[in-house]
């Protein structure tokens, strides 16, 4: 019998979601212009340790906390991790995307949820500009309010940033569709695994910087030619 929570879960995590995700490629703009992502092989690289050292400890775990927070209706603790969200994207282009994109989420999923309170006074605090509702708190915001089970969120999570960033590789490198397809297919072991080491992340651990990724990131600012808006 299929799942109740399934429709709601793969309306959430769809990478073709009308918020402006294709539009950002999170600094694989620059590593390919520089040469560092250039075939198949370092494309899968770049995919893996974007996944297992930036998004473990940044979004993934801020995703979960917002998703706990949601649960037992603490806006205060969502505004709060909101705020964490927003001190540790030190690029402006990924820290702009993030919000953007949380709060298009926000403008999708709050239309059908419009008598929860906590979506209520969360679009109050939009209305006062009072957070910068990221992505990440987002999504975790809504899987708790739709009753999304936390491991298969947290999987789906992976999923969608996982694809996110194959595809952009296939455009940019460029990479044949077979070669994105191996890639994420090779990915799925992976992903199980990151969502699994999430769900017990030590909270001490979230914020963990990845230099390289954030350097790169500054730099897609002053590219010559962009494809991409981050």
């Amino acid at each position: 019998m299929q799942q109740s929570f399934l429709g709601r879960l793969l309306h959430l995590a769809d990478p073709t979601l009308p918020i402006g995700g294709y539009t950002h490629s999170n600094g694989l703009e620059t590593y390919v212009q520089i040469g560092k992502v250039y075939d198949k092989a370092s494309a899968d690289q770049y995919v893996r340790h974007y996944l297992w050292y930036n998004l473990k400890y940044n979004d993934a775990a801020l995703m979960k906390l917002a998703y706990e927070a949601t649960i037992v209706a603490q806006l205060e603790d969502l505004i709060l991790l909101d705020q964490e969200c927003n001190a540790l994207k030190a690029p402006m282009e990924i820290r702009l995307a993030s919000q953007k994109l949380g709060l298009r989420l926000y403008k999708i999923f709050s239309r059908y949820h419009q008598e929860n309170s906590l979506v209520q006074a969360w679009g109050n605090h939009i209305k006062s500009k009072a957070v910068y509702n990221h992505y990440c708190i987002m999504y975790g915001f809504f899987a708790a309010i739709m009753k999304i089970p936390l491991v298969e969120a947290m999987h789906a999570f992976y999923y969608n940033a996982a694809i996110g960033v194959v595809t952009n590789a296939v455009k940019l490198v460029p990479l044949g569709q077979l070669d994105g397809q191996d890639i994420l297919y090779e990915l799925h072991d992976d992903l199980l695994q990151l969502s699994e080491e999430s769900l017990q992340m030590d909270r001490s651990l979230i914020g963990l910087c990845t230099i390289g990724f954030d350097i790169r990131s500054m730099q897609h600012e002053r590219l010559y030619s962009r494809l991409y808006l981050s």
